[in-house]
């Protein structure tokens, strides 16, 4: 009896054995992978955090001695007659926050188009569906300085909508929307609506429209249709467009450049004004790093609405 109860015992040592081997196989191959990772994400963050402590240069870079005026001058700045007299950085938070505003306005333009469009495109038929995304996707193959330039062609003062408005004699001048919120709104639109198709797409892709039927077959109208069924189906797809759209929007460099004129700055041309012209590196990290949180912020608050529906359903 000893022997036959020892040897399902040996039989089953050998699984745990495996499978530990397994595991460390698996590590072993993407070893590699994690420490590019590390190095190409984790080694920058860390000296940009570095740097945020320190003081700034003469002629730019930084001094190898501590200091937190860095972080001190995010949100606040000293009189030029009294360095003792603290006002709030209103020229900072006035950016910090068209930053925040303008992504957030362009998420929600971005999903105001991009549901009908993805819906167009999940309810062709199926062998004609990857066509219509071939077509979403085509503004991808184009630089997106060459696309924000296109834009700017657009909306100039000269350009179409404006040539368009004066020859059916809606306006008599040009009606300037260059160098103006609106043109930077536009441009990141524009540029972004693909991110929130695509998601959106994918979700709508998965939906079983019998629930549709069986709604309307209880009497249900459209919209209620929309609001209850539709809507909390593709709920995942919103949450992820919206994510792949705010966090760039919210960083955008290119499109606030070319369309705002450097007279609407957002957070990535502030951060690029401190390391270039303005020689301030430990202010340019600090600013960084604000923006890093910022996103950071709107990333758990995304989870944290994808997670509380998983946790309600399963207690």
């Amino acid at each position: 009896m000893s022997a036959v109860e020892l040897a399902p015992h040996g039989a089953d040592t050998t699984k745990p054995k495996a499978r530990r081997g397994d595991i460390a196989w698996r590590w072993w191959l993407v070893m590699p992978a994690l420490i590019v990772l590390l190095l190409a994400a984790s080694g920058p963050l860390l000296i940009v955090l570095v740097y945020s402590f320190l003081e700034p240069g003469n002629f730019g870079g930084v001094v190898w001695n501590f200091s937190t005026d860095g972080w001190f001058q995010v949100f606040f700045t000293r009189d030029i007659f009294d360095e003792t007299l603290v006002t709030p950085a209103t020229a900072h938070l006035d950016i910090f926050w068209r930053s925040i505003k303008l992504a957030l306005y362009t998420t929600l333009i971005t999903a105001i188009l991009g549901f009908p469009t993805a819906w167009f495109i999940a309810t062709r038929a199926p062998d004609v569906r990857p066509i219509w995304l071939f077509l979403v996707t085509i503004p991808f193959w184009t630089n997106l300085v060459i696309r924000t330039f296109a834009i700017m062609e657009v909306i100039r003062n000269e350009g179409l909508v404006n040539n368009v408005l004066r020859g059916v004699g809606i306006v008599s001048a040009p009606i300037q929307m260059l160098f103006t919120d609106f043109a930077i709104l536009l441009g990141m639109a524009y540029v972004f609506l693909p991110l929130m198709v695509l998601p959106l797409y994918a979700s709508m892709e998965k939906l079983d429209f019998k629930l549709l039927e069986a709604g309307y077959d209880l009497y249900a109208s459209r919209l209620r249709v929309l609001w209850h069924i539709v809507l909390p189906l593709v709920k995942p797809g919103f949450i992820a467009g919206s994510i792949l759209v705010f966090i760039p929007a919210i960083g955008a460099y290119v499109t606030p450049r070319i369309l705002g004129g450097g007279r609407n700055l957002m957070l990535g041309n502030l951060i690029e004004l401190q390391f270039g012209q303005g020689r301030n590196w430990p202010l340019g990290s600090a600013l960084a790093l604000t923006l890093l949180v910022i996103v950071v912020i709107a990333l758990l608050f995304y989870i944290r609405s994808t997670s509380q529906p998983e946790g309600q359903r399963h207690g």
